[in-house]
């Protein structure tokens, strides 16, 4: 039968394929060690978890919630933006509570997108950026995803030359999966070509806690003028540790955020209450949890980088996220990344996320997550180090090293 219109529309699940190799080689006893999907590994703060437990005892929070947030979540919300940014958000019009960053942005793509507008997009990037917008029916335009001079040149060649007009410009730093991580000043040249060329400005800001190296990163709400154009996705996925929580939200201009609200409303009914309460409790907190993570992920990445790199793969350190971005060693590099993905599980019992699943200008590397402990982070780099340093001689039944992809 033939596919619907929108699957059709999608191309394949390239992070399927190595989830397949995954789950058989375990099934066949092997021990896969995970760096693969960003799924946090730490567990949730155990306040956060108390409050949850305290709250869900209620049974009038067992009924239906707000689908866009709790009033008290949204203040919550507000006030940290307040605290981080010094950005002054009305919880009323200027916050919706999400299911997660990912749903925020599939449903502002729902909202504001006709069909054929142009949207321009950062390649590689977290693949939601542009499915959301694919499935909407919108037209995706890549874009360089270095935050520097080199990104606004492209960026006027787009404008000048995209029919229609396009119509919102994607942003994500720290980045997933390249760990770039935006300026201020950065900021103030986006908002300000936004502004002049009438540019929607979204901005996915989902790993603003989890950095390791000088300033926090910024929001692109501190920029005077911003709130004009831009909307802003954030999660307490990784700040947290709560990401099978589904908690996210959306801030900024109030007629976007007034569109999202009102696709979500007809599209469900919010995160359960007595989430949504923890989440307020653990937004009001002091921030203790949030150091504690990101003490955890500066560990892994360093020794990250120091076993990988003298097991002949070199990793460079990420200044922020829970990732690293590696470029495939030279020998592998003509096989792309979804076929060396395929080889570290197969022959170093090791998951990475290829990096062609988020855009093919990421076929020369490989993502890899910080979401397993600094033993076993030693372990793989030894089985890295095994794989490397016998390929040619394991390699040549399996697949030839000349072969181009």
């Amino acid at each position: 039968m033939e596919e619907f219109h929108k699957v059709r529309r999608l191309p394949p699940y390239v992070f399927e394929q190595v989830n397949r190799l995954k789950a058989s080689a375990r099934a066949a006893g092997a021990d896969i060690i995970d760096l693969g999907m960003g799924n946090p590994d730490l567990p949730t703060p155990k306040a956060i978890v108390d409050k949850l437990c305290e709250v869900v005892q209620d049974p009038r929070t067992h009924r239906y919630s707000s689908s866009k947030g709790i009033p008290g979540l949204r203040r919550a919300q507000a006030g940290y933006y307040a605290r981080r940014f010094g950005v002054k958000l009305n919880p009323d019009t200027q916050v919706v509570a999400t299911l997660g960053s990912k749903e925020g942005f599939a449903n502002m793509a729902q909202a504001i997108t006709a069909p054929g507008d142009v949207i321009l997009c950062p390649n590689p990037t977290y693949p939601i950026h542009a499915f959301g917008f694919l499935m909407a029916g919108g037209v995706i335009r890549s874009m360089s995803v270095e935050p520097d001079d080199s990104f606004f040149g492209p960026l006027e060649r787009a404008v000048k030359h995209s029919i229609p007009k396009p119509l919102a410009l994607i942003i994500n730093y720290p980045s997933n999966p390249t760990a770039h991580v935006a300026s201020l000043d950065f900021y103030k040249d986006v908002i300000e070509f936004a502004r002049k060329h009438e540019l929607i400005v979204l901005s996915d800001l989902a790993y603003s806690e989890i950095y390791f190296d000088g300033e926090p990163p910024p929001s692109v709400l501190q920029v005077p003028g911003a709130m004009d154009v831009a909307v802003e996705f954030t999660s307490m996925s990784k700040t947290f540790s709560m990401p099978g929580w589904r908690m996210g939200f959306a801030v900024g201009n109030e007629r976007l955020i007034s569109a999202l609200t009102r696709v979500k409303s007809y599209l469900d009914y919010g995160a359960f209450t007595p989430i949504q309460v923890a989440a307020t409790h653990a937004l009001n907190g002091d921030g203790s949890d949030i150091a504690e993570v990101r003490a955890v992920y500066k560990r892994r990445r360093d020794v990250m980088v120091d076993t990988f790199g003298k097991a002949g793969f070199e990793v460079p350190p990420p200044a922020a996220t829970m990732f690293a971005w590696a470029k495939i060693p030279e020998k592998f590099r003509h096989l792309g990344s979804l076929e060396f993905s395929k080889l570290l599980v197969e022959k170093a019992d090791v998951a990475v996320a290829p990096g062609v699943g988020f855009g093919e200008m990421g076929d020369d590397y490989v993502r890899l997550a910080l979401v397993e402990n600094e033993h076993r982070i030693r372990q793989a780099a030894r089985n890295i180090k095994k794989f490397l340093s016998t390929a040619d001689d394991t390699m040549h039944n399996v697949i030839s090293l000349n072969t181009r992809r």
